[in-house]
């Protein structure tokens, strides 16, 4: 390296020397060992002479190559380039807004809204925008939330109202009557065997005791009964329950193994003497198969299952002695008096036989036990004499799916008074009063008309007429063949219906 520098005369002068030289710029005629650094004078952008020198960050002093530019570090090494080195000219600085706006607030200065310290700010002045107020809702949106309200208000109660109807409905219904509940259909034995044990066996697991109360006291009632289907319904008469039900007195069910069951009235019917119970733990219980007593004749063998006299899961058999055969079990009141179109039996029923199963060889069920025929005792049941009667199973059926679906059974009407006794002679039921408004009305029926037939079944009296329009429901129209003046004339008579 040359150690020797241009003269003077040589050396070309600035035309204006900078004021504060950038860092890392020497006068070009200044020799190694007379830099400021060397003297001990402080230059712009140099640190003072006795403090120690700043290293650039990330560049260490052993570390080989020169310096960055702009490092003060250690001795600056001299140019190898003999020709002498322009000097920089400054370039005026441009100088700024000195405040910047971001809002409003005070001056700008130590402390103000917007101060970074001293020195240009390269921002201009910005607003930011002012929140917008807030907007106001249209008129129609208040009616919109009053309807909007008012509609919750009534779905709600709707919803309210449905869910209280499920609540309160009647323990023990079902929405679709038989067809909601698990019923035995295939009947248990061949209708050829013609053994009584084999149908004894196979229905007295399904034949079951009631004790209930009657007039307040406890266990004054008994009769029998039969599962219905698993889910622990038992079909049973429903004068063996009535006084129970009524002063919501205790039922207890006793199954062939002897266990006790509590029970309640899920539905009652007194006009066809029917009552269906919901039993408690009955749903393991083995429910009796179906039958139909239309293919009844006279002659077939039956058996009667039940508890006569409290002597429970007694078995008698006979014969069907007599079909279609009009009893009644009066009442208090008309709709408190039992008429069955029944079948009549001589197996042995007793009083506690009320409410068991009559079946067939087949071990299906045929007819509900009802009542007997008495000769007339002190007590007024003086026992078995060989003539019973039993509720048609088609009977039970149509009004045991009733209580079912709803905890009630309607029974057919017409809306006219018939004569039920004192013409042992008579040719058929004399009307004695037509109500106005009434299906018979509506039909043409009049006082003094004598009903001889139902469709195609014969009626002799009154309470053949009451049987057989019984065995229809209500909504069905049905023909009356009808006697008037000498004249006979068919009537077709819309039947209503009643709870009863």
């Amino acid at each position: 390296m040359n150690d020797e520098h241009p003269s003077d005369e040589q050396q070309p002068q600035p035309t204006e020397e900078p004021t504060q030289p950038l860092a890392g710029w020497r006068a070009p005629d200044a020799q190694p060992q007379d830099r400021p650094e060397d003297q001990g004078q402080a230059q712009s952008g140099d640190r003072p002479q006795g403090q120690p020198q700043s290293r650039p960050y990330g560049w260490a002093a052993d570390e080989p190559g020169p310096p960055p530019f702009g490092s003060t570090y250690g001795e600056q090494p001299r140019a190898r380039d003999p020709q002498p080195e322009p000097p920089i000219q400054p370039q005026p600085v441009q100088q700024a807004p000195q405040t910047v706006s971001f809002g409003p607030g005070g001056p700008p200065g130590p402390g103000g809204p917007a101060y970074f310290g001293p020195g240009p700010r390269p921002y201009p002045p910005v607003d930011y925008a002012r929140p917008a107020p807030p907007r106001k809702l249209a008129l129609w949106v208040w009616p919109a939330v009053a309807v909007l309200a008012l509609v919750v208000g009534v779905l709600g109660g709707l919803a309210g109202g449905a869910l209280q109807d499920e609540l309160a409905a009647q323990r023990g219904t079902n929405d679709n009557g038989l067809d909601g509940v698990r019923t035995q259909s295939a009947a248990p034995l061949d209708a050829d065997n013609g053994s009584v044990p084999a149908v004894a066996q196979a229905l007295l697991p399904s034949t079951v005791q009631i004790v209930a109360e009657f007039d307040g006291q406890a266990a004054g009632a008994t009769g029998s009964g039969f599962v219905l289907d698993r889910e622990g319904h038992v079909v049973t008469n429903n004068h063996v329950v009535a006084s129970a039900a009524e002063d919501d007195g205790p039922i207890v069910v006793i199954d062939h193994e002897g266990e006790r069951h509590e029970a309640t009235v899920v539905g009652r019917s007194a006009v066809y003497d029917l009552a269906v119970l919901d039993v408690d733990g009955a749903e393991e219980l083995e429910p009796a198969a179906l039958g139909k007593s239309q293919v009844l004749r006279v002659g077939d063998p039956v058996i009667a299952l039940g508890a006569p006299l409290g002597l429970s899961q007694t078995v008698t058999s006979g014969i069907v002695s007599a079909l279609d055969r009009p009893v009644t079990t009066s009442g208090e009141s008309d709709d408190e008096s039992s008429y069955i179109n029944a079948v009549q039996t001589d197996a042995a029923i007793n009083p506690g036989n009320s409410g068991g199963p009559l079946v067939n060889l087949a071990g299906e069920v045929v007819g509900v036990n009802s009542a007997i025929a008495t000769n007339g005792g002190a007590s007024g049941e003086a026992g078995n004499i060989g003539v019973g009667f039993a509720i048609p199973i088609e009977q039970v059926i149509a009004t045991v799916d009733q209580i079912l679906r709803t905890g009630k059974a309607e029974y057919p009407v017409i809306g006219a008074q018939v004569r039920t006794g004192g013409e042992p002679d008579a040719q058929g039921a004399t009307i004695t009063e037509v109500m106005p408004g009434t299906p018979a009305e509506v039909a043409g029926l009049q006082k003094d008309d004598v009903v001889t037939a139902v469709d195609d079944q014969p009626v002799n009296d009154g309470i053949a007429l009451i049987v057989a329009i019984r065995t229809h429901r209500p909504g069905e129209t049905v023909e009356f063949t009808v006697l008037r003046g000498g004249d006979e004339q068919v009537v077709e008579v819309e039947l209503d219906g009643k709870v009863g």
